[in-house]
């Protein structure tokens, strides 16, 4: 199957989404092109906004659409949304737990090129600690496209974390999928891994490797940070013999610790966290710096063997 970019299929929905519901506005700062909210605005100009590079100003117009019955979906690179306008997400959506929905495309190292500036990797850790947040990480075009749907659904602030990388298509078109229900692909009792957004493919890649030499892992897709399913981080626990997670996203903070909290309160285990460590990204290929920070599929395998 195709590969394709998770901001490329959110934009895409988007503009799907527009058609069905009226109060979908959407902001972007001067990134339409990239974050591909500009597939929206060729349709709905008149409901699309490009507040320019004003972050902040962004996200506290987002406030006041909400205040008025809208429902607002804000965009712009990872950097820019959960860092540069963390106050008003804080302050401005949170606090008064507005409806608004911040789709934050480019995270992680794997924006590649644009350098360690650009590669947002504490965006997870920042996101769920705010209270009234929801978190959403997807990993392929048909996750994001319920994702994009199913957050206009929900009253409520959301971060949906979305991808410059094209990624395979996990899942099929019939799939159903529950904000908080992590998705469990085999029964493998050897081990299980913990993933979520471009890591879920190289894990499914690991699962396949590691099958062919006769150990069995099981692969948790765990879509939604923010409420964590922890009935399902706790089955694996009990039900396998090594835990691993994997995540573009800083080692601290990110869906290693959401675990790791999980299992120190319900069932303390040993837990493998794979992801960038504690450390800025670098300049390169996106496949290039995902084997480098040991977060790609031959990483995963040697943990097993």
């Amino acid at each position: 199957m195709e590969k394709k970019a998770t901001r490329q299929s959110y934009g895409e929905e988007l503009a799907i989404l527009g058609e069905k519901n009226q109060n979908i506005v959407v902001l972007d700062a001067d990134l339409s092109s990239a974050t591909k909210t500009d597939i929206f605005a060729k349709k709905f100009h008149d409901r699309f906004f490009d507040i320019g590079i004003a972050e902040q100003d962004m996200v506290s117009t987002a406030a006041g659409f909400a205040t008025c019955g809208k429902i607002p979906y804000v965009s712009t690179f990872a950097m820019f949304c959960a860092g540069r306008a963390y106050d008003q997400i804080r302050n401005s959506i949170c606090y008064p737990k507005l409806n608004v929905k911040i789709c934050a495309t480019h995270a992680g190292v794997t924006v590649g090129e644009d350098g360690a500036t650009h590669q947002m990797i504490e965006d997870l850790s920042l996101m769920r600690t705010i209270p009234n947040m929801t978190v959403i990480s997807t990993c392929d075009d048909i996750q994001t496209k319920w994702a994009v749907n199913e957050i206009s659904k929900i009253e409520g602030p959301v971060y949906l974390r979305l991808c410059r990388l094209a990624t395979d298509q996990v899942y099929e078109k019939n799939e159903n999928f529950e904000i908080g229900k992590a998705v469990q692909i085999g029964n493998g009792e050897d081990g299980t891994i913990f993933c979520t957004g471009v890591t879920v493919s190289e894990s499914i890649k690991a699962q396949r490797i590691l099958s062919e030499k006769g150990i069995n892992v099981r692969v948790i897709d765990i879509h939604t940070i923010k409420p964590i399913d922890k009935q399902i981080i706790v089955k694996s626990a009990i039900e396998t013999k090594k835990l691993v997670s994997v995540e573009d996203h800083n080692i601290i903070g990110g869906l290693g610790s959401a675990i790791s909290e999980v299992l120190t309160e319900l069932n303390p285990a040993k837990l493998t966290r794979l992801g960038i460590n504690d450390c800025f990204g670098k300049s390169g290929k996106a496949e290039e710096l995902m084997k480098f920070f040991g977060i790609d599929s031959e990483k995963i395998v040697k943990e097993f063997l």
